[in-house]
């Protein structure tokens, strides 16, 4: 049985960092997806695929998987570089500025 363990991103459309504080232990499918010819819809005969279980840490993924025999890979989180200026917007507007404020 494999495995990845990862810590999910937040998605595209949200600012938030919610669901994104917890490690990822995710099964690999063994078989490949078909689909449906009824309804088209993709499907697969390993239920283990659907199983995500959340950890509080990475070590405590590591540690389920060697108790449980899983083969697991370990993916690292991409750090995200702070976008920080200083001031913000309303500096934009401040009757010290330097610099005359113009579109």
């Amino acid at each position: 049985m494999r495995a990845r363990i990862y810590k999910p991103a937040r998605t595209a459309t949200q600012s938030g960092v919610a669901n994104t504080q917890k490690w990822v232990l995710e099964f690999v499918s063994e078989t490949a997806r078909e689909i449906d010819p009824l309804m088209g819809w993709t499907s697969n005969a390993d239920t283990q695929a659907q199983v995500r279980l959340r950890f509080d840490s990475k070590e405590a993924a590591l540690h389920y998987a060697r108790e449980h025999g899983i083969d697991a890979v370990v993916q690292e989180p991409h750090t995200r570089k702070p976008n920080i200026r200083p001031g913000g917007y309303a500096e934009n507007f401040s009757p010290r500025r330097r610099q005359v404020w113009t579109h």
